[in-house]
């Protein structure tokens, strides 16, 4: 990848700023820095990538019945790239796809939809090689019919999976096929590690000599100049700092709104609370994860269990009780582009959770769970819970796939409702910048690869993502590596 950057028309060489170090800004800053551009980044934490719990690709959409077959594509391509740029950060296991009898969903409505995802997957790889990240093409799905299932049930289970059998065997063992529709659809959709993500990030930006790092930092105010803005920046001992930036990009996540209000601009969004729950179960064999569909906001809502090393998995339940939160969906409004969560949401999100909030809301997850797959009943509490609040631009809820929207010459804004959008988002603001005259592009599209990130040493990068967990006081097989 080659571009030429050209001097702005003060004739000095561009600038641009990022507030958030979440996932979508730290992308963009990498995309950035990758390229030789001056990148400054402020982020009111003390690290990058803490956000809303991440814990698979999305590649295909497959988890979300609802969304269009466009969206699914789309998800698919970006969680490619996104593959490409965090090398080290993939748990490369399956994902099972379950339809309980309690569901009113046909198990069969997915096979269109993964067909054509299948034949995307496979013009990718004959495309460009190196977009073979999740498998074969012909091996990206399969389905278990009842008898296949419970022939697997007689089989042992094996210590390690070695094959697509040996995935669904744990489960076999477990799960009582009068409880589920059939077939069962394992997908090569693979784990993403949070901790990892951000340690891919921040091992690379940390090193990087076009970017400017600045944590405890909060932007309280903006200037807008015909050639650019200044961020006015109050650091966590109250000191006031001005940085000048020719181009501005607002990646603050859920708090995307608050910079649009100080930078005058509207916009129509909801914000959503989610959290997910750490829990410990002791189990044999490699487990995929899991994915049992359910209605949305119902008690039989559908329940998700993600694995990680030594018996840790990650659960999400989409009930009130557990994932979703009672009126924790908000819109913006016509006085301010920021949507208002309730106050004990907001408090938390500030502060963190308490004690009895943890271990309430992780037991009612287990149980969630316990419904389907009855020996999880035994599991225990292991953490304090994965949470954050996500973005959605407009007003439709189910949209899953977005990226960027700008407003003039010299801003942008990164809407990112899932993670495996946040290279997309980068390299659209890369073109905002050719077509502005900033740069002179001789290759396009971008390449997924960022030289800051793939040549990293993925051993220095599980280090790092555990001295991360231990950090924000998360187990460390959150932060390991599987498959």
């Amino acid at each position: 990848m080659n571009a030429k950057l050209c001097h702005t028309p003060a004739q000095r060489p561009l600038k641009v700023g990022i507030l958030g170090g979440g996932i979508a800004g730290a992308t963009v800053a990498l995309r950035l820095a990758d390229m030789g551009i001056q990148t400054l980044l402020i982020e009111a934490s003390s690290g990058l990538v803490n956000g809303p719990p991440i814990c698979h690709l999305h590649a295909g959409g497959n988890l979300y019945r609802e969304i269009s077959d466009d969206q699914c594509l789309t998800l698919l391509r970006q969680s490619i790239a996104s593959v490409r740029a965090y090398p080290n950060s993939i748990n490369r296991r399956p994902t099972v796809i379950a339809t309980p009898i309690t569901d009113s969903g046909d198990a069969e409505a997915l096979l269109p939809r993964l067909k054509q995802v299948t034949q995307e997957y496979q013009r990718l790889v004959d495309e460009d090689p190196a977009n073979k990240v999740l498998g074969e093409p012909d091996q990206y799905y399969r389905c278990y019919s009842r008898e296949q299932f419970e022939a697997l049930a007689t089989r042992p289970m094996p210590a390690h999976a070695r094959c697509q059998d040996d995935w669904l065997i744990p489960l076999a063992h477990h799960l009582d096929p009068e409880t589920l529709k059939f077939p069962l659809i394992l997908v090569q959709e693979y784990g993403w590690s949070l901790f990892r993500m951000a340690a891919t990030a921040t091992l690379a930006l940390n090193t990087a000599s076009h970017c400017e790092l600045h944590f405890h930092t909060r932007a309280t105010r903006l200037e807008q100049w015909p050639d650019g803005w200044t961020i006015h920046g109050t650091h966590q001992d109250g000191q006031e700092q001005p940085f000048k930036v020719d181009f501005l990009v607002n990646a603050c996540g859920f708090r995307t709104g608050l910079v649009d209000d100080m930078a005058g601009y509207r916009r129509q969004r909801l914000v959503e609370y989610k959290a997910a729950y750490v829990a410990r179960w002791q189990t044999s064999g490699d487990w995929p994860e899991v994915i049992f569909h359910g209605r949305r906001g119902t008690p039989d809502g559908m329940a998700q269990l993600t694995p990680y090393p030594n018996g840790v998995f990650q659960l999400h339940g989409m009930t009130d009780g557990i994932t979703l939160f009672k009126d924790g969906l908000a819109a913006s409004c016509d006085i301010s582009a920021q949507p208002r969560l309730p106050q004990p949401y907001v408090a938390q999100l500030d502060n963190g959770w308490q004690t009895p909030d943890i271990e309430a809301r992780t037991r009612e997850a287990i149980a969630h769970l316990a419904r389907l797959l009855p020996a999880f009943g035994k599991a225990r509490v292991g953490g304090k819970p994965l949470f954050g609040a996500q973005q959605i631009p407009g007003s439709d809820p189910s949209l899953r796939a977005a990226d960027v929207s700008f407003e003039g010459n010299h801003y942008a804004r990164v809407e990112i409702v899932k993670a495996s959008s946040a290279l997309t988002a980068a390299d659209r603001i890369v073109g905002r910048l050719a077509e502005l005259g900033w740069l002179e592009m001789d290759e396009l599209p971008l390449s997924p690869s960022l030289a800051l990130t793939e040549d990293q040493n993925a051993a220095e990068v599980e280090q790092e993502a555990i001295r991360l967990a231990r950090e924000r006081g998360y187990p460390d097989e959150l932060a390991l590596t599987m498959g």
